[in-house]
């Protein structure tokens, strides 16, 4: 069985920790390095309900796509709910390890996995790396569909291959606009209006879209708009994470089991749905 430090070290060739954003925090979070990796679960959130998981499955790493401490902390004391999450995982001997905007960036990374949920051909980075001369590596992708599709057609396509979630998929366009291209990036997006724009694309698939932003990106072209649950979008990298790992882990002799959580971490529960169509006549007194 590799050692916790030799699965470390495969995992970064995958996610280099230097090509993650200056404000993030990926890489271990906890963890002996002499400790035996047998298991390894993937997540995309560090929740309690992911670690007791974890615990319940007997791995012995986890591996989350978000951090467990992004802006830092002066406790881990077991009454905060983090705090419980890092003595749950010490107590259990499982290590944590975090995988974020370094996936993002990756070739295959996050807005990868995403597209081949959607079945998108891949045409290039939406935000190339300017540090990869093979033009592969960034953020979000440029795709094209098979064939062309309704904005209400790529919406239902979404909905039906993404995991389920309360929002569902949120639509701003024509619903009958035809799509041929389409810009998708996995988490948080409209801060890449711009970079949509200048890709000329027919519709953006992202999450977390704001009011104003992506009311000033419909007044900017008739860009169609798909707003997926956060959760969702990025929960597709778990596979592609799992399948990773458990390619190197058949080339290295490894044996390790490898799983993908599909507890839904999504804190969205519920959705109703408004009783009257939206018209012209204005907000209710």
């Amino acid at each position: 069985m590799p050692r916790l430090s030799e699965v470390i070290a495969a995992l970064d060739t995958l996610w280099p920790p230097e090509r993650a954003e200056g404000w993030d925090a990926v890489g271990p979070v906890c963890g002996e390095p002499d400790q035996e990796i047998t298991r390894v679960l993937f997540a995309v959130d560090p929740v309690r309900e992911i670690v007791d998981e974890a615990v319940k499955l007997g791995a012995n790493l986890l591996v989350t796509h978000h951090p467990l401490y992004l802006r830092g902390t002066t406790t881990v004391a077991a009454d905060t709910f983090k705090g419980r999450v890092v003595h749950t995982l010490i107590k259990n001997d499982i290590a944590l390890h975090v995988a974020h905007t370094n996936a993002d960036r990756a070739d295959p990374g996050v807005s990868d996995a995403l597209a081949g949920a959607l079945d998108l051909r891949v045409v290039r980075p939406l935000v190339p790396d300017p540090t990869d001369p093979e033009g592969r590596r960034g953020l979000g992708r440029v795709c094209e569909l098979d064939h062309p599709l309704t904005v209400r057609e790529l919406a239902a396509r979404a909905a039906g291959r993404l995991p389920a979630t309360a929002q569902g998929i949120r639509v701003a366009g024509d619903p009958e606009a035809v799509v041929r291209t389409v810009a998708v990036s996995g988490g948080s997006g409209d801060s890449l209006f711009d970079d949509v724009r200048a890709a000329g694309v027919d519709a953006f698939l992202t999450a977390d879209l704001r009011h104003h932003p992506a009311s000033e990106a419909r007044a900017h072209s008739p860009l169609a708009l798909l707003d997926a649950a956060h959760w969702a979008t990025e929960w597709p990298w778990c596979e592609l994470a799992a399948a990773q790992l458990d390619e190197i882990s058949d080339r290295k002799g490894w044996g390790l089991r490898v799983h993908v959580s599909k507890t839904v971490t999504d804190p969205w529960t519920a959705h109703a749905a408004s009783t009257e169509t939206p018209n012209a006549m204005g907000a209710p007194n």
